[in-house]
């Protein structure tokens, strides 16, 4: 088991490569990339600087943009990889549409349909690991001023049900930090960020945001704040 705390220490100050490179070092394939938007990229661009071996993996979520899906294809091409996609069950999904119907999160929030789309997917991933590495950040909503860039993840478990070591390398980094690396390593990015999508999900829970508005409040913009998050990150 990994010390967090000792952990902590070391990296207390590290820039986010040496995060990476520390993650891949200390769990090998044990550990993969959370992948879905420009963070994430950068957090693959970094693992491939370390010139260690990593995995990447994404929840498809059948909802998605097909903007996203030709993004997935561009940087398996670009980086020589593939990514492990997790789907969500396909008989509880559709006993949920049959139910509710396809839009049902605007009448009663989004926590059915991504715990269904999202975090079972991810649970059964991450139980196949030691450790997951995320593009979280601190400045990205309220839900996140407190990430660490080492944690025991509070909510999931890992291989045979023991602790899961979290690693937020972008923690301290801020939005502008990830689009000036983003640019300066001349990696793929997304086409809806140039339409005004900053944080993507799936495609009925997106828009472009105005001017001066937070990255974040294009993402289930009929609730309030405090609710963005989809269950796949707690403190």
């Amino acid at each position: 088991m990994v010390d967090v705390a000792a952990l902590s220490a070391e990296l207390s100050g590290a820039g986010p490569g040496a995060v990476v490179k520390r993650a891949l070092l200390e769990h090998g394939t044990g550990a993969a990339i959370s992948f879905s938007g420009a963070e994430d990229v950068l957090l693959i661009e970094l693992a491939k600087q370390a010139e260690l071996p990593f995995r990447v993996f994404s929840l498809d979520t059948g909802r998605l943009h097909p903007e996203t899906y030709r993004f997935f294809a561009v940087v398996e091409q670009h980086y020589g990889i593939r990514i492990e996609y997790c789907l969500p069950d396909g008989p509880a999904v559709q006993a949920l549409v049959r139910q509710k119907g396809l839009f049902s999160f605007f009448e009663d929030g989004h926590g059915e349909c991504c715990n269904l789309r999202k975090v079972e997917p991810l649970r059964r991933q991450l139980s196949t690991l030691t450790a997951w590495i995320t593009g979280q950040r601190r400045d990205q909503s309220p839900t996140r001023a407190d990430v660490p860039v080492v944690q025991v993840d509070p909510a999931f478990t890992g291989q045979g049900g023991a602790p899961l070591i979290k690693y937020n390398p972008l923690a301290d980094v801020t939005l502008d930090y990830v689009w000036a690396s983003l640019q300066g390593f001349d990696v793929p990015t997304n086409a809806l960020h140039a339409r005004g999508m900053i944080s993507i999900g799936c495609e009925p829970c997106t828009r472009a945001i105005l001017p001066g508005q937070h990255e974040r409040e294009g993402r289930w913009w009929w609730e309030r704040p405090s609710d963005k998050e989809c269950g796949l990150h707690k403190r």
